[in-house]
């Protein structure tokens, strides 16, 4: 299997060790199936650990972060490959390019950001790969509640449920990712509820 992932974690070296060495395994996984995996270069927390995780069975991992980042040595050293922003958005947009798949693991304002925006691209039908949030111990039980209530109060479509799916583990990412529901530029047309 030849496909590139983007996955969004966290930077914080604070969060319970659990989650590192869930990022680490995930790492672990991505390069033992050939992805390619995409993500934001830091070198502590989550990030640094999937890092960590693909390195140590020799796999690519493609690092992207701003400018000011890098500056402060943020950066994982390991990287052979670390693309340089000049600010967020861009770094946003580079993640994304050319990726087969996103997997969001718990994280902080940055991930939510991150994990929100590429909901709404989908949303729109303009990114329409499959997103996978890890609900590692029950972390997004609270977002995944606030997306259900979005829908009850009709803020969202039924179907916009279906525009991600939710794992508890790192070992059922890539099924969910390869039983992922078909999405397309045609979830315009109830994107907007009118």
């Amino acid at each position: 299997m030849n496909i590139r992932i983007c996955v969004y974690c966290a930077s914080s070296a604070q969060a319970p060790v659990h989650f590192g060495e869930a990022a680490y395994e995930l790492g672990r996984l991505f390069a033992a199936n050939g992805v390619t995996v995409v993500f934001g270069g830091g070198g502590v927390g989550s990030m640094g650990r999937l890092a960590d995780g693909v390195l140590a069975e020799a796999g690519e991992i493609i690092g992207i972060m701003p400018r000011f980042m890098k500056e402060l040595e943020w950066a994982h050293p390991g990287l052979a490959s670390i693309r340089l922003t000049d600010n967020l958005a861009e770094r946003k947009a580079l993640l994304l390019a050319d990726t087969d798949a996103v997997v969001a693991l718990p994280g902080g304002c940055g991930t939510f950001e991150e994990l929100l925006e590429v909901l709404t691209l989908k949303r729109l039908g303009i990114y329409w790969k499959p997103i996978i949030i890890v609900n590692q111990a029950g972390f997004y039980d609270p977002l995944l509640a606030l997306l259900q209530r979005s829908v009850e109060e009709r803020f969202m479509d039924e179907r916009h449920l279906a525009m991600f799916s939710v794992v508890r583990d790192i070992g059922e990412v890539m099924e969910a990712i390869r039983s992922s529901a078909p999405w397309g530029p045609e979830a315009r047309q109830f994107a907007a509820l009118r």
